[in-house]
């Protein structure tokens, strides 16, 4: 076994490998064998740290020391002042990570400080393409201690009693789940993986498979052995590379280790998985699309009952969850029921990790206790709202979610509160909206999303939502009426009630929570043809105001011509060549142009 006096973990996760992780990585090879370190240093490609907004992020150890937004410039120095003299880089510090000269615990850092990492725990931590490092975190115990210790009812009831609910949306009660297909009679059974994360800002799934993929491996196993499974397929999107790749490595590591194929553990038990790649259709995160693309047919819903459980993949009872829920399970086994059934509210169990994004300083990957309040999930872990601007509301649960205001800044973040606020947890994401928003625009915009991913199969969806987007567009361009608001919420509700799967159900959330607690944006639209958030290009006007000293500025960067005046004196814009495009506001050395 090597042994090294310095760890240099360096993100792996798409957020941090899309702003030069690789290209840093590389680097740090080339300057370790350069100052002969390459015996004495181990460089370690991890998964996401979760503060995305930090990246690219280098962490050394033993120091812990939490560079931030690193280039790859800044190698030769971490490696010449930290590796070689042992002289922190202190000025390449993430802001909050030292204090007092003293390097603080990742735990003590504000973002991670109300956290609590369980499906997230090996993230960032180990090299996801080792099966090893995973071993050495009690990685396969779980699965063991399943196969020698424990019969099928005894996981399926473990599984129950720790009320873990499903985390891809839904939330239905996991060992329930379970338990219905352990109960269905077939000489087959499939378990399944939910991998197709569609919601625009969301990015959990594809984090815990590029961090820790063998995590959901070992859970899958432990699945079908509780269900009486043999097989297993992992349905995820080709648009994510890094996780495919990774999720390949780590099945072909589980077989060469014997723990995934025949006689796991010498137990009899065989189980092997198989990968199927999704091509970008938001409408198989649907469990019933996804079985059909799954056996090669066009990913279209289908209606249930019967459920998956009973027929499934290829007609045969199925077991389908998704990413995060599967992190869960090893360490629910290990630890047992009451621990995991201790964390959380009463009718929400455990933790739930979130995509955290839009106008927050703050932008990563947090995994929060249930109960944890939307308040210190914004302003202690999120750090806040950027520029001092004000913060208007929270959009949750992506298309199928709906927006929460300050009012509700206080709830506790469960499954059963969000859905009162005419929200839903969702799969995860979570984008913050600031003063600069605008409410009927953001509606639009979540619309436009639906209706491109809408199958087509049933009316209400393919049809209603297509209605609904073009009373928004009146809307947003000035022509809307009192009425297309009446006729806008009746559309919504019908269609929520009346669509054949879940995305048509939900589609409409944004727009009724939106005219639930903005409504009074909706009526500026239409009865002033103002958009009060300046975004709505067709209500709006930029125009120059009398602090204007005839710089010139505005002038040379618009890109249509259309501001005249001479140098030194005031000058206007021509309303109708004007294309709101806001350059000219950008370039302003005196704040002279604004929208009105």
């Amino acid at each position: 076994m090597d042994f090294y006096r310095s760890h240099v973990l360096i993100c792996g996760g798409t957020g941090c490998t899309s702003s030069g992780s690789v290209s840093i990585e590389e680097k740090f090879k080339d300057e370790l064998e350069k100052n002969n370190l390459s015996d004495e240093v181990k460089l370690v490609k991890t998964g996401c740290f979760g503060l995305c907004e930090a990246g690219p992020i280098v962490i050394v150890y033993p120091e812990g020391a939490f560079y931030s937004r690193v280039s790859v410039e800044d190698v030769e120095k971490i490696t010449s002042e930290h590796l070689l003299k042992g002289r922190i880089v202190k000025d390449l510090l993430f802001k909050d990570s030292i204090e007092n000269d003293t390097i603080k615990s990742l735990n003590n850092v504000e973002f991670y400080k109300k956290q609590k990492r369980i499906a997230l725990k090996n993230c960032g931590v180990i090299n996801p393409e080792n099966i090893e490092e995973y071993i050495a975190f009690d990685g396969y115990k779980a699965l063991g201690k399943a196969l020698k210790e424990m019969s099928r009812e005894e996981v399926i009831e473990t599984v129950k009693k720790s009320g873990l609910r499903g985390r891809g949306g839904g939330g239905f009660p996991t060992g329930m789940k379970w338990e219905f297909t352990y109960n269905a009679v077939n000489d087959q059974k499939y378990v399944a993986c939910n991998a197709d994360e569609g919601d625009p800002g969301a990015f959990m799934d594809r984090s815990v498979l590029e961090g820790d993929p063998h995590a959901v491996i070992e859970a899958m196993a432990i699945a079908g052995y509780a269900i009486g499974a043999s097989k297993g397929y992992v349905y995820i999107r080709a648009e994510y590379p890094i996780a495919v790749h990774r999720l390949e490595i780590a099945i072909e590591q589980a077989k060469e280790y014997g723990l995934l194929g025949e006689n796991i553990f010498d137990s009899g038990f065989d189980f092997d998985l198989e990968i199927r790649l999704g091509a970008e259709a938001f409408v198989c995160g649907e469990e019933t699309a996804l079985i059909a693309s799954i056996e090669g047919q066009r990913g279209m819903p289908r209606p249930r009952p019967p459920f998956p459980a009973v027929k499934g993949i290829f007609g045969k009872p199925t077991l389908l969850n998704n990413v995060e829920t599967y992190a869960n399970i090893a360490q629910i086994i290990l630890n047992g029921a009451e621990w995991f059934n201790n964390i959380g509210t009463e009718k929400s169990k455990g933790t739930k990790v979130f995509a955290l994004g839009g106008k927050i300083n703050n932008t990563g990957l947090v995994e929060i206790p249930m109960g944890t309040t939307l308040r210190e999930v914004i302003y202690e872990i999120g750090g806040g709202i950027p520029n001092g601007k004000k913060f208007k509301a929270v959009q949750t649960g992506g298309p199928s979610g709906g927006c929460i205001t300050a009012d509700h800044l206080d709830v506790e973040i469960d499954y059963d509160n969000l859905i009162s606020l005419g929200s839903m947890m969702g799969s995860g994401g979570m984008i913050v909206m600031d003063e600069d928003n605008c409410m009927v625009d953001i509606a639009r915009f979540f619309l436009d999303f639906t209706v491109d991913e809408s199958c087509g199969k049933c009316t209400p969806c393919r049809e209603g939502t297509k209605r609904m987007l073009e009373i928004l567009d009146k809307i947003t361009t000035g022509k809307g009426t009192l009425e297309d608001l009446d006729r806008l919420e009746s559309l919504a509700k019908t269609i929520k009630s009346a669509s054949l799967c879940g995305l048509g159900q939900t589609a409409p959330n944004p727009v009724l929570s939106t005219l639930k607690y903005f409504r009074h944006e909706y009526e500026a639209h239409v009865i002033d043809k103002k958009c009060p958030s300046g975004v709505c290009k067709d209500l709006l006007s930029i125009v120059i105001t009398d602090k204007c000293i005839g710089c010139t500025a505005c002038t040379k960067v618009c890109p249509v011509d259309c501001i005249s005046g001479e140098r030194k004196g005031l000058h206007v814009i021509d309303q109708e060549k004007c294309i709101k495009c806001g350059a000219c506001i950008e370039k302003c050395p005196v704040d002279a142009i604004i929208k009105k």
